[in-house]
């Protein structure tokens, strides 16, 4: 169970670490090509949203990894967790149901790390 936790960890932190990277760099119009959902919201809120995916994504791999903290892991599991309910929230108000699914995907994911790393398989 060990190595399914480090490899869902691992996956959520690549992807949150590309999409975080994204929504904190690039301009708005550029990501709204792709991510009709940022015209919803401000700049600002953008960067933030980018930053916490980032951040969350180096939490969930470099506490463990080093042994430095590693609580942090599941608590950035349970961060992402939340970023993700509130995605889907967002997708559901604006009546994207293929982005509701891959958002509780997501969600699913993080709350497994979570759960394996804060319960029975934690450091």
């Amino acid at each position: 169970m060990n190595v399914a936790l480090w490899i869902v960890a691992g996956v959520l932190a690549a992807m949150f670490a590309m999409a975080g990277v994204m929504k904190s760099t690039q301009p708005k119009d550029k990501l709204a090509e792709n991510m009709p959902w940022v015209e919803d919201v401000s700049l600002p809120t953008l960067r933030l949203i980018g930053a916490s995916e980032l951040l969350g994504a180096l939490g969930l791999i470099l506490p463990a990894w080093t042994g430095i903290a590693p609580v942090l892991t599941p608590i950035a599991a349970v961060g992402l967790a939340v970023i993700m309910a509130l995605a889907v929230v967002t997708h559901a108000r604006r009546k994207e149901p293929s982005a509701i699914g891959f958002n509780l995907v997501l969600l699913a994911a993080a709350v497994f790390v979570a759960w394996g790393r804060f319960g029975p398989y934690s450091y």
